[in-house]
């Protein structure tokens, strides 16, 4: 036998065997190093993209999650003993606040009425001078007023009690996004339970990604032959919501779990839920999303959310799958089907018994209108709003997100004036052979104290947000301006009173090649008049006559320090309104001589308090005593005149016993503008009235404004006016007239009964021109105030405010 000349190694391999084999272990350990090499790249990438990934987790977690609307609410329906209120108005104003009427009140946001009794459970609500608690009142109304008030919560019987402020308008910085923010604690089990049921039953066992619930989506979603689980964790859909787009891409999945896992590392599980509650989408109100469960309780049920039962909280929960296809007012089938299919589910998993469960499937969705919206639309009083918000705050305080700002507006007086406008133009529309639509209004109505904007109206239409007549239509004001030559006169009480005789004869004046010479609307002259019927009749000739013997100079000036800012030409012709104002700035003027001489920029806004509850400094505004109070009441008493016995008497006789008011009518050249302005005791209002093609309308003040103010002033709650006169004054009579009041030692005696040939030679001693036009006077500057109403702070640049945007 031969010996074997090969020999083996201890693995009985052939010695050619083990050198193929080298080559290739040296490959295998090329491509094992390698491969280490790259995983490690792979990890540090990895790494450092998950430190990305967590700085814009924590940034936008821990910054400014959303961007909040500022909340504007109107004033506060203010309740005490003897206030003027029927009950249909408490009825009205009740479901303007989206209060439920029950057999009996037990909850906040219900109330009971038996004929003028309430029994009305009030929420709390933060103003800004503090916490109004919720109660149980009872109410007695009758004649129109309250009779009683009963705190029932504690056998009380409070002074003064506030129903929570409506809100009237939601301005949004960003992305047109609402929510209302619900705090982990007040998130109702019943609403976690029911979420946590249907979209992540281990959200409390997981860490941001749940490969187990994926496996029992899919087997649930098999069996039901349809998606009744979603897959992704509460935690993943949060940051697809809250970081991420819709995208249906690989990569944007891997973000998102990548990122739920970083959120898990770095939050808790209740700060998880408190962001998820809030940023879910929900719904769609037009241009407005629907965030978060607290809005949308708000607006599918108007109700808290913690008053919701079964029903409405499967509601909500089903919507999350697809807020669109399952939207309960466009497919109420579909809602209802998915509602109950979430309840089955919170049976299954002994969320509800299922004796409850089949109580809630036989309840109907229970949609109520209203809810999480702004009562009622406001665009043209919401424009005075932002204007002034730029005017009285600081652009970087603006800035702020989920301010709440307190305006001025009643709507109770907002809502008659809306309905009464197109009503009488209608009416007058009919009564002139107008096409309807034909005539355009506007109409301001403020309080005499303290300047507050209590209702406005931009036209005839309301809630049109289109051009805003009350604030930026500049028409002549006719003789509105009358009462500011007469106040002037009557302030130097030495040469002028109210039974002063003044010329209303001829009064020619040539300027350059034209000769100026005004007339009487009726073309008629009345000889020599006592300065207050002058006044009631609105007799140009005697009022130029009066207003050149005082000098056109010092009726500007009058008129500035009532409050007009616009720039006033100083010409003979303005005093018979060849002024231009809007309808806004001439209630300033009537505010001033209303509160006897004390000007009060008007304001529509009352506070503005940030997202904390704190409130914002404001620019100061100052009320000024700008014209002496004798002069501003002997005004006033002349313009009661004008509705007792001159132009405005169609409203006179339709006074209430008791009640007094002052006012003026105005009418320009061919009836193209048709005004009237006037005052109660408590309430300024003007009106105009006219075509937007600046047509004549064949109206004057008397036969068209006048009209619509009465139309509405009329049917809100008045004072009279004042019967006692200010110190200073005294009634006394002379030339025949009796109960006319005098600034002491003007007396009855003397020049009130001068001839009228001593006022014409006065007017012709004023300052008047005369000649050719070099001889006009110069145009008025604006006086020095000491206290201007407003501070003028430097013009604001253009500003990139989105809360401004819009002025």
């Amino acid at each position: 036998m031969m010996p074997n000349t090969y020999s083996s190694d201890y693995s009985g391999r052939h010695p050619r065997q083990r050198q193929r084999q080298r080559p290739r272990r040296g490959m295998m350990g090329f491509l094992l190093r390698w491969a280490l090499l790259v995983g490690v790249g792979v990890g540090l990438a990895g790494a450092l993209y998950g430190v990305h990934l967590d700085r814009v987790v924590r940034a936008k977690f821990e910054g400014k999650r959303w961007a909040l609307p500022a909340r504007v609410f109107a004033r506060p329906l203010e309740i005490y003993v003897e206030r003027p209120l029927t009950p249909e108005q408490l009825d009205a104003e009740l479901a303007r606040l989206n209060y439920r009427q029950v057999a009996d009140p037990a909850a906040d946001g219900t109330y009971n009425r038996v004929g003028g009794r309430f029994l009305v459970y009030t929420r709390s609500f933060r103003f800004w001078d503090g916490e109004e608690p919720g109660r149980l009142l009872e109410l007695d109304l009758k004649d129109g007023r309250v009779t009683a008030l009963r705190d029932l919560s504690d056998g009380s019987a409070p002074a003064l009690v506030r129903l929570e402020a409506a809100l009237i308008a939601s301005i949004y910085p960003t992305h047109n996004e609402d929510r209302v923010l619900v705090k982990r604690k007040d998130l109702p089990d019943l609403v976690v339970k029911a979420l946590l049921a249907v979209e992540d039953r281990n959200f409390f066992r997981h860490s941001g990604v749940d490969p187990r619930g994926i496996v029992r989506a899919c087997y649930h979603n098999l069996r039901a032959g349809g998606v009744v689980e979603g897959a992704s964790t509460l935690t993943q859909q949060l940051v697809k919501n809250f970081y991420l787009t819709d995208d249906r891409t690989m990569a944007r999945k891997l973000n998102e779990a990548y990122m739920a896992l970083l959120l898990e590392w770095r939050y808790n599980k209740d700060d998880i839920l408190d962001a998820y509650a809030n940023e879910i989408y929900l719904g769609q109100d037009g241009s407005r999303g629907i965030h978060g469960f607290g809005l949308a309780s708000s607006f599918f049920f108007n109700r808290d959310l913690d008053e919701l039962g079964i029903p409405e909280a499967a509601l909500l929960v089903g919507l999350v799958q697809a807020p669109s296809s399952l939207d309960p007012r466009r497919f109420p089938e579909a809602a209802l089907k998915r509602r109950n299919l979430v309840i089955d589910i919170m049976v299954r998993d002994g969320v509800i018994a299922t004796a409850d469960a089949d109580r809630a499937k036989s309840a109907p969705l229970g949609l109520r209108d209203g809810g999480g919206r702004p009562t009622g639309e406001y665009p043209d009083y919401i424009q005075l709003v932002r204007r002034q918000l730029q005017r009285d705050y600081r652009d970087e305080d603006l800035r702020s997100e989920g301010l709440r700002v307190f305006t001025t507006l009643d709507p109770l007086i907002q809502s008659v004036v809306e309905t009464a406008l197109p009503k009488r133009l209608r009416e007058l529309e009919k009564s002139h052979g107008m096409r309807v639509g034909t005539l355009e209004t506007a109409a301001v109505v403020t309080s005499v104290a303290n300047g507050e904007v209590l209702a406005l109206a931009g036209g005839r239409q309301a809630g049109y947000a289109g051009f805003n007549r009350a604030l930026d239509t500049v028409r002549s004001i006719g003789s509105l301006v009358k009462p500011a030559v007469y106040l002037a006169a009557l302030s130097n009480p030495k040469r002028y009173t109210l039974t002063t005789s003044i010329p209303d004869e001829p009064y020619s004046l040539r300027i350059g090649g034209d000769l100026w010479s005004p007339q009487n609307y009726d073309h008629s002259v009345h000889g020599p008049v006592p300065l207050y019927q002058a006044l009631a009749h609105s007799w140009n000739l005697a009022t130029v006559n009066l207003g050149m013997s005082i000098g056109v100079t010092e009726v500007a000036e009058t008129l500035y320090r009532l409050g007009a800012q616009r720039h006033i030409v100083a010409v003979p012709a303005m005093m018979l309104g060849s002024v231009s104002l809007s309808p806004l700035e001439v209630a300033q003027i009537y505010q001033t001589i209303g509160a006897g001489g004390y000007r009060v920029p008007l304001r529509a806004i009352r506070e503005v308090m940030d997202a904390n509850g704190r409130p914002l400094n404001r620019y100061p505004l100052a009320v000024d005593a700008v014209v002496d109070p004798r002069a501003a009441y002997l005004t006033g008493w002349a313009m009661q005149q004008v509705v007792r016995q001159g132009t405005a008497k169609w409203l006179g006789d339709r006074l209430p016993r008791g009640l007094t008011m002052a006012g003026k009518t105005g009418t320009t050249d061919d009836g193209r503008d048709s005004w009237f302005a006037g005052f109660s005791g408590d309430k300024v209002a003007v009106v105009w009235m006219g075509r937007d093609d600046y047509k004549p309308t064949g109206f004057t003040g008397g036969t068209g404004a006048l009209r619509l103010w009465a139309e509405f002033m009329l049917a809100i709650p008045n004072e009279p006016l004042a019967q006692s006169p200010p110190d200073g004054v005294v009634l006394s009579g002379a030339c025949g007239h009796f109960g006319v009041p005098y600034i002491t030692g003007s007396g009855p005696a003397g020049s009130e009964c001068a001839d009228k040939d001593e006022i014409r030679s006065a007017a012709k001693r004023s300052d008047a021109p005369k000649g050719d036009t070099d001889g006009v006077p110069p145009v008025a500057a604006r006086p020095a105030m000491a206290a201007a109403p407003v501070p003028a702070p430097k013009p604001k640049p253009p500003t990139d405010n989105p809360f401004l945007s819009n002025l």
